[in-house]
C-alpha cells in the first residue's frame, strides 16, 4: 500500500486547493459526529433530568448547528474528493493509453485487444475511488474515532479502558481477510478482462457468427466467463461483508464489560445518567468509523490489485527504437542485406537480398506463409531484422526517426481500417485537411463516383468499420488515403483483393502512373495485377528462391510457374 501511495502523491501537489476544501468538510463531519455524541449528556441530564427550561430553547439550535454542519461538511468533502479522483483517474487513462501506442507491433499480436480495453477503462476505475475517496474516508474516520476516544477519555478513563481494550484483537482476523481480499480481487479483474475480451470478440466477428449461427455457442462462452465473474464477486462480497460482524461480535464483549462497570458507578453515583449515557453512544458511534476503516482497507486491496495490473503494462517498453536522422525527402533506393527474421524461435525469413529502386513496381509473390507480408513489416518497421540490415538511400533503416520514415510509407492492407468518421477524414487520416486533394486522390483510387453518388458526398459519415460501404469501396477508401500523403514508398497488401475484374484493371493502371516516382511494393495472389512489375521476388518458406520479370519467372522458376497456372485455373 506504502507503493501505492507513492506512486499516486505527486499527483496531489496540483490540487491544494480543493484538498483545503474537502479537509475542511472532513473536519466538520468529525467534529459534528463527535458533537451528536457530546450533546446527548446536557439533553438528558440538563433538560430532562434537572428541567432546565434555558437548555431546552438552546438545545434545538445547537442540533441544527451540528447536524447543518455535518450535511454541509459531507457535501463540500464528496464534491472535492470528486473531483481530485476524476481528474487523476482521467490523467492517468490519457498517460496509459499513450503508454500502449508506443509499444511494438509484438506486443499488440501478444495481447487481446479486449484485455487491453478492460486494463485502460475497468482497472483504472477501481483505483479511483482509491485515490481520492478512500483517502478522505480514512482520514475523515480516523479524525472521528480521535474525537470520539477524546469523549469517552473525557467522560471516563476507566470506561474508556474497558470499552478499547479489545480493539488490538481485531487487528490479526482482519488482515486475514484483507489479504484473501486482494487476491479474490486480482481474479476478478482477471475474469472481468475475459468478460471484455469475449464481447470484443463477439462483436468484432459478427458476421461470422450469424453466417455459421453459432449465437448460441457465443453466448454459452460468455455466460460462463460472467458466472466466473460472478462467484469471484460474491466471494468478495463474502469476504468483506465478515467485517462488521466481526467487529460487532468484539464489540459486544466490550459493551458488555462497560454496561456491568458504568451500570454500577451510575448507581452509586460516581456517573449520571446523561454522560454514562453520551459515553455508550459515543462508544457506538465509535466502532462505526472503526468498522469502516477495516472495510476501506479491504477495499482497498481491489484497488491495489488493479494498480499492479495497470503498472504491468506501464512496465511493457518498446524494443524498437527510433533512430536520430530525418529520413530524405528523396527515396532513390532500398536494399535487403542478408536479412533474418525471427517471431520469438520461429524464422519468418532468412537469407533476403532484395534492391528496390525509385520508380520500379516490386511484386512479391508465394504461397501463404511464405514471408512477404513479414519483408513488408520490416519496411514499416513493425519488427526489426533478427539479422543483416536494411538500407534506404545506402544508409540503415534503424537510424531514421521513426516518424518521418513513416511519413514516407504508406500501406494499403487486404484488411481496410474505416475510423466512425467522414469520408474526407478518413482520407486525410493523421495530415491537415485539403478538400481539393482529397478529391483528387478519390478520383486517383477510382472512388469519386461512388462518393458523389452519397447524399454529403466527402462529408459522409462512415459507420464503424465502414458498414456503409461494400467492400469494394472501402478498398478504394483506403488507397485515397495512401496516396493523400504522397508517400515515397507505396505497399499494396493484397489491395486489389476486394475488386472486381473491371475496378481491379482501373487500379491497376493507377497503380502503374502512380508507381513513375516512387518505390512500390505488391503482394499479389491474383498475378494479373502484378504483370507490369519491374521485379518479381518468388518467396518459399522465408525465402527468395527467384527474382525476375514475369516473362523470365515463367521460363526459369518451377514455383512460379506453378502459381502462375494455379491462378489461370
Amino acid at each position: 500500500m506504502k507503493e501505492f501511495f507513492k506512486q499516486y502523491t505527486p499527483y496531489y501537489k496540483n490540487y491544494k486547493s480543493q484538498f483545503l476544501f474537502a479537509f475542511i468538510g472532513i473536519i466538520l463531519v468529525s467534529v459534528s459526529t463527535a458533537s451528536t455524541a457530546y450533546a446527548i449528556q446536557p439533553l438528558l441530564d440538563d433538560i430532562f433530568i434537572n428541567k432546565d427550561k434555558e437548555m431546552l430553547f438552546i438545545m434545538p439550535f445547537i442540533i441544527i448547528a451540528i447536524y447543518t454542519a455535518q450535511g454541509f461538511g459531507r457535501y463540500i468533502q464528496a464534491y472535492y474528493i470528486s473531483y481530485i479522483g476524476q481528474d487523476i483517474t482521467r490523467i492517468v487513462r490519457d498517460k496509459l493509453f499513450s503508454h500502449v501506442l508506443t509499444l511494438d507491433m509484438d506486443f499488440f499480436q501478444k495481447k487481446h485487444g479486449g484485455e487491453l480495453v478492460s486494463r485502460i477503462i475497468n482497472d483504472i476505475n477501481r483505483i479511483q475511488q482509491a485515490v481520492s475517496n478512500y483517502i478522505a474516508e480514512f482520514i475523515r474516520e480516523v479524525l472521528t474515532i480521535f474525537a470520539l476516544i477524546g469523549l469517552v477519555i473525557y467522560h471516563s478513563p476507566e470506561l474508556a479502558f474497558y470499552g478499547l481494550v479489545v480493539l488490538p484483537l481485531a487487528i490479526y482476523p482482519l488482515s486475514l481477510l484483507a489479504k484473501r481480499m486482494k487476491k479474490l480481487s486480482f481474479k476478478s479483474q482477471e475474469s472481468n478482462s475475459d468478460i471484455t475480451t469475449s464481447l470484443s470478440e463477439s462483436f468484432n466477428n459478427i458476421e461470422i457468427i450469424k453466417a455459421n449461427s453459432t449465437e448460441k455457442i457465443e453466448a454459452n462462452k460468455f455466460s460462463i466467463h460472467n458466472m466466473i465473474f460472478f462467484k469471484y464477486n460474491m466471494k468478495a462480497v463474502k469476504t468483506n461483508e465478515l467485517t462488521s460482524p466481526l467487529m460487532e461480535i468484539i464489540g459486544s464483549f466490550a459493551f458488555a464489560a462497560v454496561i456491568i462497570v458504568g451500570g454500577s458507578k451510575v448507581i452509586s453515583g460516581e456517573l449520571t445518567t446523561g454522560t454514562f449515557t453520551s459515553f455508550v453512544a459515543a462508544l457506538f458511534m465509535l466502532y462505526t468509523p472503526i468498522k469502516r476503516l477495516s472495510s476501506l482497507y479491504n477495499k482497498m486491496q481491489d484497488a491495489l490489485a488493479a494498480n499492479e495490473r495497470i503498472n504491468d503494462i506501464f512496465a511493457q517498453k518498446a524494443t524498437i527504437e527510433s533512430g536520430e536522422l530525418t529520413c530524405p525527402a528523396d527515396i532513390d533506393t532500398i536494399r535487403f542485406n542478408n536479412v533474418e527474421l525471427k517471431y520469438d524461435d520461429f524464422i519468418a525469413l532468412k537469407n533476403i537480398n532484395l534492391e528496390a529502386k525509385k520508380g520500379e513496381t516490386i511484386a512479391l509473390v508465394g504461397d501463404s506463409g511464405g514471408g512477404k507480408s513479414s519483408l513488408i513489416n520490416l519496411i514499416i518497421r513493425f519488427y526489426d531484422t533478427s539479422k543483416g540490415n536494411i538500407l534506404v538511400n545506402n544508409t540503415s533503416i534503424k537510424d531514421f526517426d521513426i516518424k518521418s520514415l513513416r511519413e514516407n510509407i504508406s500501406i494499403v492492407t487486404q484488411r481496410v481500417y474505416i475510423f466512425n468518421d467522414t469520408i474526407a477524414a478518413n482520407v486525410a487520416y493523421g495530415y491537415e485537411m485539403d478538400e481539393i486533394r482529397v478529391i483528387e486522390v478519390l478520383k486517383q483510387a477510382h472512388a469519386y463516383d461512388f462518393v458523389t453518388s452519397m447524399k454529403k458526398g466527402i462529408n459522409t459519415i462512415l459507420d464503424e468499420f465502414g458498414t456503409n460501404l461494400s467492400g469494394g469501396q472501402r478498398q478504394r477508401i483506403a488507397i485515397a488515403r495512401a496516396l493523400y500523403k504522397n508517400p515515397k514508398i507505396l505497399i499494396l497488401d493484397e489491395a486489389t483483393s476486394a475488386l472486381d475484374n473491371k475496378s481491379e484493371s482501373i487500379i491497376s493502371e493507377v497503380i502503374q502512373e502512380v508507381s513513375a516516382n516512387r518505390i512500390t511494393f505488391i503482394i499479389a495472389h491474383r498475378l494479373s495485377t502484378i504483370k507490369n512489375a519491374n521485379k518479381i521476388a518468388v518467396f518459399k518458406s522465408g525465402e527468395i528462391i527467384s527474382i525476375g520479370t514475369e516473362k523470365e519467372l515463367l521460363s526459369s522458376c518451377n514455383e512460379y510457374q506453378r502459381l502462375y497456372n494455379s491462378a489461370n485455373i
